[in-house]
């Protein structure tokens, strides 16, 4: 899956915003407060909505109201629109999902869920899936894309007002495009990761197959890699002994009474330290590099400011990984500050947040005449940005 553009209209400081031509590996940069984290929560959001439903989603951000921007009528909707590129009925397809959520009776309700997409090189996009407040359509013989509209076979559906239609028809192989809609935002990893949960001794019955938002299941991800995957786990540690000076082996380790803990072993000694003593920026490379190199890796990834707690000069290194991630098929969204980070940038990743009079607007790089003169006279992304050389971008 490759997400192409985003459209986002009253969510929060987003009132009327978008992205388009987005790369596989994407940089968002601004000043603090400019709607980095609230861009990457419309990600999250999405989640929780096909996770719980719609209303539990906006519950959990303050209700609808607090998601809904500031100064805009309770009567109009919260719209998000995301175009990607995925293999339907083993054909590739621009595929657009549009859903738009508003209050009947004081009450959260979608009001329009759409799935659409061409099924030849002309004409318009067609509706695969079509719901208003909890009632529509999709169809169910999307192979059969030579046949008339008329011949296409659609069933009449009933879901809650609230949930959305992907939920319950993504469950039957036979609406394909919801199916396989419905897989892909299951699989997306918005990190929200957090040094001091994935520290310490952890249970060794738990989940192991990804590693958590938080990262506090690391210890249990990385014994599943180390039994089931070894070359991969070996690839893990080969990456940490490059990008980590003194890093030799690591290894996880049961105890005897039951619960797993990682073991770094540094060249300079005879015996290896447990993760409770190894310092916060290994922790966490290590922990980027299992995700990364994940056996069953995420589409899609998120990650916030990933230079906290890492010396300037691994960032560079992590860009890369990023990067190769995302050249193996994935994406990736990476927020961040730091001028060391943006170095390793290339121009057509970065996109900017400017907030004006409070809303957010989303600047792409290499929209922008004098940074791409810049960056073709050899400059860096990450001495630009500290130079003030983004449009609008400086705290007012």
């Amino acid at each position: 899956m490759l997400i192409e553009s985003l459209r986002i209209q009253n969510f929060k400081s987003f009132r009327r915003a978008s992205m388009k031509n987005l790369p596989r590996f994407c940089v968002v940069v601004g000043a603090n407060g400019s709607g980095k984290s609230t861009l990457f929560d419309v990600f999250g959001f999405l989640k929780d909505c096909l996770t719980f439903n719609v209303k539990q989603a906006l519950q959990a951000r303050g209700g609808f109201r607090e998601v809904l921007s500031r100064g805009v009528d309770e009567t109009e909707s919260i719209e998000l629109e995301i175009k990607f590129r995925m293999d339907i009925a083993g054909v590739e397809r621009l595929i657009t999902y549009l859903i738009e959520i508003g209050l009947d009776n004081r009450q959260v309700v979608v009001r329009r869920e759409v799935l659409r997409y061409k099924r030849g090189r002309y004409g318009s996009p067609y509706h695969f899936l079509d719901f208003v407040k909890g009632t529509g359509y999709a169809i169910t013989n999307e192979e059969d894309f030579d046949k008339q509209d008329e011949q296409l076979e659609r069933e009449q559906q009933n879901v809650g007002k609230e949930a959305l239609a992907i939920k319950g028809l993504g469950q039957f192989e036979r609406f394909k495009a919801a199916s396989a809609f419905r897989q892909l935002i299951e699989n997306w990893h918005v990190s929200d990761f957090h040094i001091n949960l994935a520290r310490g001794s952890k249970e060794a019955i738990g989940e192991f197959e990804h590693l958590s938002v938080s990262g506090d299941n690391l210890q249990l991800v990385a014994r599943n890699i180390y039994e089931n995957y070894p070359a991969i786990f070996s690839d893990i540690v080969n990456a940490m002994r490059h990008r980590v000076p003194g890093i030799n082996h690591i290894e996880p380790i049961l105890t005897q009474d039951g619960r797993l803990i990682l073991n770094f072993q540094d060249n300079t000694f005879k015996d290896p330290f447990i993760d409770r003593y190894v310092s916060d920026g290994t922790i966490k490379m290590f922990a980027y590099l299992v995700l990364l190199y994940d056996p069953e890796p995420h589409p899609l990834l998120c990650i916030e400011e990933p230079e906290n707690q890492l010396y300037p000069t691994l960032l560079w290194e992590l860009a890369e990984e990023f990067r190769a991630y995302a050249e193996r098929g994935g994406q990736v969204f990476v927020s961040s500050h730091s001028p060391d980070f943006l170095n390793a940038v290339r121009l057509n990743e970065v996109y900017w947040l400017v907030k004006k009079e409070g809303y957010t607007e989303i600047h792409r790089a290499q929209d922008e005449s004098q940074l791409k003169a810049f960056m073709e006279e050899g400059d860096q992304m990450g001495y630009l940005w500290k130079e003030g050389f983004f449009p609008g971008a400086d705290p007012q």
